[in-house]
């Protein structure tokens, strides 16, 4: 596999010019800003260079090559297969499709060959569901491929994102790459760092990802409780306290949630993810020590043996880079230490992270590091 990364900026140009690798093993993966949505020139050129490839994008809340992350720039990373074969599936979205669009795109993968290794998806990050997105990723495609991703990013903004629609950002939409073979090789890791703060509370009573009582108490309300006077910047203050979830009867499969919007009138939170009624429900803080601790582990975790050419793939929550601010790079550090040499880097700030839960299944994470390793074997 050869593999190629860089950043572009407005100010300078490209940090290395773009490698003349296109064909249908080539993947490309392109990570930029919202405002791409209103002049996507950067964007068209690297379409133009890259007719016959399999290219994949979205927008961020920070734009990530090797150890350091920008705003306003590009990062992208050119991975060109050998032996490996690439595929592109794309679908409108929203929150009431999510999980059918989940399920036809995954299952369009899997027909497109049985030998499915991985799927890397990308999707709007404001108008989805992504648990449900990743359940159906997960039954559309057999339950066998190795499935991770991230939900696009708008800084601290919340009002737009985009993914990449034959070369042109769009919203509302989810796009995904399937990687096919036995060579392909993928490693996957996440980790939080986050620990909880104060009492468990019983959902009760939610709809889909949004939450409406909490021990029988309106939801924001209570909440607000505990933010005190950071409350007043709502919905962005959320991100330093998310909310741990377990389903009930259950101690080993905790997902972290963060809101993407509030309801005054209705004294709800949203959240990127479902929040299952019967359900305990626990606030979190952390320390930059935890977090950034918490993305080498899941660096180390994602690793292949050997020292190959290896391409990892971080994909982090903007949360993390509000709570972690001037020191947020000791994260990417953290994590380009825990990944080693011969490991090119790249990624981005997401509204919210897919990866497997433990040995299990894909899930929505929030507040969560995760990291995808791909690399193709030697003939």
């Amino acid at each position: 596999m050869d593999l190629f990364t860089a950043r572009w900026k407005l100010s300078s140009g490209w940090s290395s010019p773009l490698p003349f690798w296109d064909g249908p093993g080539t993947l490309v993966l392109v990570f930029g800003s919202s405002d791409m949505l209103d002049d996507d020139t950067p964007l068209r050129a690297i379409a133009a260079a890259f007719p016959g490839s399999a290219m994949i994008g979205c927008s961020t809340s920070g734009e990530i090559v090797d150890a350091g992350v920008d705003d306003g720039s590009l990062a992208v990373a050119v991975a060109r297969f050998q032996r490996t074969s690439l595929a592109l599936e794309v679908e409108p979205v929203n929150q009431s499709s999510s999980a059918e669009v989940g399920r036809m795109i995954g299952k369009r993968l899997l027909d497109r060959g049985k030998d499915l290794a991985a799927v890397f998806v990308l999707s709007d990050g404001l108008d989805v569901n992504g648990s449900k997105l990743a359940k159906g990723l997960v039954v559309g495609s057999g339950g066998s491929a190795v499935i991770t991703g991230g939900l696009a990013g708008d800084g601290s903004r919340f009002e737009r994102t985009w993914v990449l629609v034959d070369g042109r950002p769009q919203v509302s939409h989810v796009t995904a790459v399937g990687l096919y073979g036995t060579a392909v090789e993928v490693g996957h890791g996440s980790d939080g760092g986050w620990t909880v703060l104060g009492p468990e509370r019983v959902i009760t009573r939610s709809e889909g990802n949004v939450l409406l009582e909490l021990d029988g108490h309106p939801a924001l309300e209570l909440y607000k409780s505990y933010l005190g006077e950071r409350a007043v910047g709502l919905p962005a203050t959320a991100l330093l306290f998310p909310l741990a979830v377990r389903a009930s009867g259950t101690s080993d499969r905790e997902l972290v949630r963060t809101i993407l919007g509030v309801d005054e009138t209705q004294q709800s939170m949203t959240f990127a993810g479902d929040m299952p009624q019967g359900s305990t429900a626990q606030l979190m803080r952390g320390t930059t020590e935890r977090l950034v601790d918490a993305a080498q582990s899941a660096a180390v975790s994602a690793r292949l043996p050997g020292d190959e050419p290896s391409l990892a793939i971080a994909v982090s929550c903007v949360g993390r880079r509000l709570y972690l601010g001037q020191r947020v790079e000791d994260e990417l550090e953290a994590v380009a230490s825990g990944l080693g040499p011969n490991c090119g880097l790249v990624g981005f700030y997401s509204y919210g992270e897919l990866s497997p839960v433990a040995a299990g299944s894909c899930d929505l994470h929030n507040q969560t590091m995760t990291i995808t390793v791909l690399r193709e074997r030697a003939a």
